[in-house]
């Protein structure tokens, strides 16, 4: 039975006052995010993950690695020791091998390195956003995926900001296309017309992006029939063996 998924909760820890709110005015201009809280310091970020009756848990945290009180990463440890499923981001100017084979160990997600533009930070979160669609989208916890599904799911975190797209197609409407096609769900699919009204665009422009992922191979076409006229365009993430 597929759960019902609200907006990701994302707690920001960063110490810089000023850094903080401006990474917090980030997320509440993502789709998909909901902002739970800031914390300057680990202590504050133990506190803020500690959820008050009626609210929701974090889903995500957006953290410094070099805080007042101690070294983001050993949060991350603690965290894990105590069974927190959640997701980390790194939002950090540390750069050395050591904490970035370490946060791969401790499975964060995605590692980004200060200073960037709001774009690059954007676009680190789009892609969290796609991740979760490809794990989430149509199935529950505890069904099973096949090899596709997974390196799907991986693949929505590498960034594609150097790759070209064909002339007229942008990234933010490609990314809102991905989503839609991955709530759909693994066995239903989308059509052109389906995917327009989630999106906010024209048949005709969904289905240019639709065509384009199934010509990267990430999505099939297939067939759907029913009722009386011919029958429709559906697309689906594509089956990898």
């Amino acid at each position: 039975m597929t759960a019902t998924r609200g907006p990701v909760r994302v707690l920001v820890v960063e110490d810089e006052p000023i850094m903080a709110a401006a990474h917090a005015q980030y997320v509440t201009g993502v789709h998909g995010l909901v902002l739970a809280g800031t914390a300057g310091t680990v202590r504050d970020a133990v506190r803020a993950l500690r959820p008050a009756p009626g609210e929701g848990s974090v889903d995500l945290v957006l953290l410094d690695l070099d805080l007042p009180d101690g070294h983001g990463l050993d949060l991350v440890r603690s965290l894990r020791a105590a069974g927190w499923p959640g997701d980390v981001i790194a939002v950090t100017s540390t750069r050395d091998l050591v904490a970035v084979r370490a946060a791969v160990s401790l499975g964060v997600v995605q590692y980004l390195l200060k200073p960037f533009t709001r774009r690059s930070f954007e676009e680190k979160l789009t892609r969290y956003l796609d991740f979760r669609a490809q794990l989430h989208g149509g199935v529950g916890d505890d069904a099973p995926l096949d090899q596709g599904d997974v390196d799907r799911a991986f693949a929505a975190l590498r960034s594609s900001a150097g790759a070209a797209l064909p002339s007229g197609l942008a990234q933010e409407t490609l990314d809102a296309v991905r989503r839609a096609v991955a709530a759909a769900g693994h066995d239903a699919g989308a059509s052109a017309s389906e995917v327009a009204t989630t999106c906010g665009t024209s048949r005709v422009t969904a289905r240019r992006y639709l065509e384009h992922l199934t010509e990267a191979g990430e999505l099939a076409r297939h067939q759907r029939y029913g009722g009386t006229g011919r029958p429709e365009v559906e697309y689906r993430a594509a089956r990898r063996r």
